[in-house]
C-alpha cells in the first residue's frame, strides 16, 4: 500500500518516541525463506528444549501473522546501566535486561504511539506491533533491517551499543523503502564461545538452549535443575550475561542508556544467594514490581539460588 509517509519520516519518528536505532525491513520472501530453513535445523536439533512455542509455524512466515505486510519498522532501546556486579560467591547475579522496569511495558508504550501514527497517516493504513511478545523473528528481521547482526551468541550487536538493546517491530501492510541489512562484525572471534561454562553455544551462531544458563533460570520449570547445569552456575539466579561481558564489542562500545526505566532497582544489582534461596513469596512480590523478572517465580528464584549454594558446597 502506497500512501504519503516516508521511511525517514516513519524512523525519524520513532527516534522522537525515544528508540535509539530504527530500520526498515521488505517483507519480500527471500530472506524469510532462507532464515525459515535455519530455524528448522535448529529446531530439528531439539536446541529449543521445551520452549515449544518456537516451533510455531507463524515464525517462519511473517505473513502467517499479518498477510497484509509488506514492511516491517525495526525498533532497538539501548538498556546498559553502568553498575557493576560485586565480587565474591555469596552474592546472587541477575542479568542486566532485568535490573530495572519491565522491558516489555516500557516498548509497547512507543511502539503503540508509532503504530498509531501511521494508522493516522490514511485510510487502510494498518499495523500491529510486537516486543518479544509474538511468533517473530525479531533478530532475523533487526539485521534485514539494518539495526545490527546476529552474533556468534545470538544475540543482536550493534554498532553504537553492542548488544544491550531490547527489539522490537511494528509490521504494517504499507510499501516503505527498506535499508540495507546489516552485515556481520563478529571475525574470527569466539570469546563468547570459549566463555560459556556450559557449552551452550555449540557452534558460531547456533545456541542449544537446553545447555544455557539463561534458559534454565528463566525458563525451566523443573524442581531440579540437570546435573549438567548445576554445578556450573556461577552465581546466575536470573539469566546469564556471560557471553555479552565477554563481548569485545560491548567492552569498547556500551553506553549508559537515558531511559530512567532501566535504571536498577536497588536489590537487584547484588542481592545475596543466602536472601534468595529463602525469599518469600510476599518478598518476591515486592522487590520485582512492573520486572521482566516475574517470568521467574518465586519458587523458581529460590531453586536457582539454592543450586548455586549446593554447588559452592554452602
Amino acid at each position: 500500500m502506497k500512501v504519503s509517509v516516508s521511511s525517514s519520516q516513519v524512523k525519524q519518528l520513532a527516534l522522537e518516541l525515544g528508540f535509539h536505532k530504527a530500520g526498515i525491513a521488505a517483507v519480500d520472501g527471500a530472506a524469510d525463506g532462507l532464515e525459515a530453513q535455519r530455524l528448522q535445523a535448529w529446531l530439528a536439533q531439539g536446541y529449543q528444549a521445551d520452549m515449544e512455542w518456537m516451533a510455531n509455524p507463524k515464525r517462519q512466515d511473517i505473513r502467517l501473522v499479518m498477510p497484509e505486510a509488506r514492511s516491517l519498522i525495526c525498533v532497538a532501546l539501548n538498556y546498559y546501566t553502568p553498575q557493576q556486579r560485586p565480587e565474591g560467591s555469596e552474592y546472587a547475579k541477575i542479568s542486566r535486561y532485568g535490573w530495572g522496569r519491565d522491558y516489555h511495558k516500557v516498548l509497547h508504550k512507543k511502539l503503540k504511539a508509532l503504530a498509531n501514527w501511521l494508522c493516522e497517516q490514511g485510510e487502510g493504513i494498518q499495523a500491529r506491533y510486537y516486543a518479544d511478545t509474538g511468533p517473530v523473528q525479531d533478530k532475523v528481521w533487526a539485521q534485514q533491517a539494518g539495526i545490527g547482526w546476529i552474533a556468534k551468541n545470538g544475540n543482536v550487536i550493534t554498532r553504537e551499543y553492542g548488544s544491550w538493546v531490547f527489539l522490537g517491530e511494528v509490521l504494517t501492510n504499507l510499501d516503505l523503502t527498506p535499508d540495507l541489512p546489516h552485515t556481520e562484525h563478529c571475525g574470527t572471534c569466539t570469546r563468547c564461545l570459549d566463555a560459556c561454562p556450559t557449552g551452550a553455544i555449540t557452534q558460531p551462531f547456533v545456541v542449544d538452549a537446553s545447555r544455557c544458563i539463561a534458559y534454565h533460570t528463566i525458563e525451566n520449570r523443573t524442581q531440579k535443575l540437570p546435573d549438567a547445569i548445576a554445578p556450573h552456575l556461577q552465581g546466575w539466579v536470573a539469566g546469564c550475561d556471560i557471553c555479552q561481558d565477554v563481548c569485545p564489542w560491548n567492552q569498547r562500545f556500551a553506553k549508559p542508556t537515558d531511559l530512567t526505566e532501566f535504571q536498577p532497582y536497588p536489590e537487584n544489582v547484588a542481592p545475596t544467594l543466602t536472601e534468595l534461596a529463602e525469599i518469600s513469596d510476599e518478598e518476591w512480590d515486592r522487590r520485582f514490581p512492573a520486572s521482566a523478572l516475574r517470568r521467574i517465580k518465586p519458587e523458581m528464584l529460590r531453586r536457582n539460588a539454592r543450586t548455586n549454594l549446593e554447588a559452592s558446597g554452602n
